[in-house]
């Protein structure tokens, strides 16, 4: 009985914390992608010949972003019977658009217009005996145009 409060708890403590801390970096993405909207991120092999930037310059930004114990223990229990692990993709909207504003930022430092050819890699890192997903990285990188 006690391991069963001690797991509700948990569940409990790990819902809560994990939602505030959620919420808030959601409000802060939404404030600063508002502040780095002037430049624009595409994902085109090939920009507009007319654009003659005075020189270019590889961009990139990364983060980790762990799970918290709730949304391990739903996406543990969607994998029992199969479909969407819905409790990963606020996750890995929050890792993208985070790793997105840190290549502009850098961008912004540059002088930049503009980024071209935005590709992302990503990976998790497992950890526990099970090999259950403990964080995900994002590495988002493009071609700054520097005027």
């Amino acid at each position: 009985m006690e391991n069963i409060i001690i797991f509700l708890v948990l569940l409990v403590l790990g819902y809560g914390f994990g939602r505030a801390a959620e919420l808030r970096h959601f409000k802060s993405i939404r404030l600063r992608e508002k502040a780095l909207q002037s430049i624009p991120a595409i994902a085109t092999k090939i920009p507009d010949p007319g654009l003659r930037p005075r020189h270019t310059q590889l961009v990139s930004g990364n983060v980790v972003v762990s799970v918290d114990y709730f949304k391990r223990f739903l996406a543990g229990l969607r994998n029992l019977v199969g479909g969407r692990v819905t409790s990963y993709e606020t996750l890995l909207d929050r890792a993208r658009r985070e790793a997105v504003l840190r290549m502009k930022l850098e961008a912004n430092r540059l002088g930049a217009k503009l980024i071209f050819n935005v590709k992302f890699e990503t990976s998790s890192i497992s950890k526990g005996a099970r090999n259950q997903v403990g964080a995900v990285e994002v590495y988002a990188y493009g071609t700054a145009f520097i005027d």
